[in-house]
């Protein structure tokens, strides 16, 4: 089966959230979240999750799924948002994917082939030939199972040049004949990109006041009772824009003002590397907005793309 999807990103304060709920609205889809501070539960004023409101009127997936110990990885978002969209039912639905995290946004474009869960044991055999015989031996072993695989890799790669010996062992099938199996599957993706560009002090301006907000929200709160939990937080989401500084804070490391400017600065420097990442994605619509254009009109002009599409 064939699908079209269409992907609506753009740095961070730039209107997504609000942009992609009033097209879903309109256009009666469904939204999938390509955040990846969107997936943990409880955290919700630092990540400026879409408001329950929103929430009931337009279906949002990938909103709430883990817990803030948990980790969520590329690989699984991408296997989950292949399922919900392969799913039986999804012939009438229209899905929406709104997100700027771009390393998930080019994992679902670029598609992510995971293979089989590891094998220990086999692994533990060839890092044990490995230090015994070397790795050119490991690099033998797969060049008789994968003459395709071994070309690519350097006898030093040897946590890959396991991998793959590991998949075949497991499947029966060169990894490199599963990963031209997968790309041929994705072929009946097509993804439609399309990049809020504002401009850099338009973005600025707008992150300053996101996070004013955001403090005037309660996110010290936020983080304290995300910390009190017994399960804390995992890496990830300690590492997650807002929170690393706050944690700094609650230290006693920082000033509470030192913090929230330190909020802003990183802020600013996560829309700027967004914005590397989305100008080197291929071909990306950008849509060129005015310094104070609200999202009522942008979604306009996205209904009308998706419309001149659809017919």
């Amino acid at each position: 089966m064939h699908h079209t999807l269409w992907v609506l990103t753009g740095p961070t304060a730039c209107d997504k959230t609000e942009i992609g709920f009033t097209v879903a609205q309109k256009i009666k889809g469904e939204i999938i979240s390509a955040d990846s501070m969107l997936f943990y539960r409880g955290m919700d004023i630092g990540t400026a999750k879409p408001s329950l409101d929103m929430r009931e009127l337009v279906p949002h997936h990938f909103i709430d799924i883990v817990d803030p110990w948990e980790s969520y990885s590329v690989g699984r978002y991408v296997d989950d948002v292949e399922s919900l969209i392969d799913a039986a039912d999804s012939k009438d639905r229209k899905f929406l994917i709104v997100g700027g995290s771009p390393l998930y946004v080019k994992g679902l474009v670029d598609g992510i082939f995971n293979g089989p869960e590891a094998d220990w044991d086999i692994r533990r055999e060839l890092e044990g030939l490995a230090d015994e015989k070397g790795n050119q031996r490991v690099h033998d072993i797969l060049q008789k199972i994968d003459p395709v695989k071994a070309a690519e890799l350097h006898p030093n790669n040897l946590r890959r040049i396991i991998r793959a010996i590991e998949v075949y062992r497991i499947t029966g099938k060169p990894v490199s004949e599963l990963q031209e199996e997968y790309k041929l599957a994705r072929k009946s993706y097509q993804f439609n990109i399309l990049c809020i560009a504002r401009e850099r002090e338009d973005i600025y301006r707008r992150i300053n006041e996101r996070v004013e907000i955001m403090f005037d929200k309660g996110l010290v709160d936020e983080v304290q009772s995300l910390l009190d939990n017994p399960g804390g937080l995992s890496k990830q989401a300690k590492q997650a824009l807002g929170y690393k500084e706050i944690i700094q804070y609650l230290d006693g490391g920082l000033t509470l003002d030192d913090a929230k400017e330190m909020v802003k600065q990183s802020t600013r420097r996560f829309a700027k590397r967004q914005m590397t990442w989305f100008r080197r994605f291929p071909d990306v619509q950008w849509l060129e907005t005015e310094e104070l254009e609200g999202p009522e009109s942008i979604s306009d002009e996205i209904i009308t793309l998706l419309d001149a599409n659809l017919h």
